[in-house]
């Protein structure tokens, strides 16, 4: 049984509509990678499977009691709140001391409780908001880009550190992602999105897809495939120019 069902969703943000026909499914300790450029719908999709935001048609069907886990693209904390990790972990509602220490061991990151939240490097603030995502046992854990703004290897740590999770807590794991060299190596399933689903299958079947060539040219080594991206892939509410656009890598 799928833990979160979309069938033929469509998505509206104002006027602009995000999202066209996606039909899309995740089953139970499966990865699975969202990967599309910039405006494609992306961010817009994961609120849509989670119930932020109403589809204009279509539906989504949530397994009953759900337990999701959610790490924020970026989380902006005012640098002058006296708030330690310990402090973050115990809202909205406090916690079992336990449970803050285990949740922080998952995530690498046992000894920074008493840490000022402001004080916190950028890997070490994304595993806080990983240990708060696993607070609650989830059963589908879902990152939107979390990984911005880490170097390399810090990023290539905290997607290991999520395929360890994955093993040890049997949980499945939906994922946003530009780093694209990342994606083929970590993922069972990758999506292709830029409106609507492009392809989507295993990480090699997507690599050597047409479509998703189309949209990221055809190296597969890292990001810049992404701010390299060409508009050879057309739709009815784009122009097709023919010509290279930087873009930004996040959405």
């Amino acid at each position: 049984m799928s833990l979160i069902t979309a069938t033929g969703l469509t998505v509206k943000v104002g006027d602009v509509t995000a999202l066209t026909g996606v039909n899309f499914a995740i089953r139970p300790g499966e990865i699975v990678t969202i990967v599309g450029p910039n405006g494609s719908g992306k961010s817009t999709l994961l609120r849509a499977l989670i119930g932020a935001v109403k589809p204009a048609k279509g539906m989504v069907e949530r397994k009953p009691g759900l337990r999701i886990g959610y790490v924020p693209q970026k989380l902006a904390i005012d640098a002058t709140l006296p708030l330690t990790v310990r402090r973050f972990l115990n809202l909205p509602h406090r916690r079992a001391a336990s449970d803050i220490d285990t949740a922080l061991r998952e995530a690498d990151v046992a000894g920074l409780a008493d840490r000022q939240m402001s004080a916190l490097s950028g890997g070490q603030f994304q595993r806080v908001l990983l240990a708060r995502a696993l607070m609650d046992r989830p059963e589908l854990l879902i990152l939107d880009e979390a990984t911005q703004g880490l170097d390399q290897p810090g990023s290539a740590a905290f997607y290991q550190k999520i395929a360890d999770l994955r093993d040890s807590l049997n949980c499945a794991v939906l994922m946003v992602s530009h780093e694209l060299h990342v994606v083929m190596s970590a993922s069972d399933r990758v999506i292709c999105l830029n409106g609507h689903v492009c392809c989507e299958g295993a990480p090699d079947i997507v690599a050597s897809a047409p479509e998703y060539r189309a949209l990221f040219g055809t190296g597969t080594g890292g990001a810049l495939a992404l701010y390299r991206h060409e508009h050879t892939h057309s739709h009815d509410h784009t122009h097709d120019h023919g010509h290279n656009h930087d873009h930004e890598a996040a959405e």
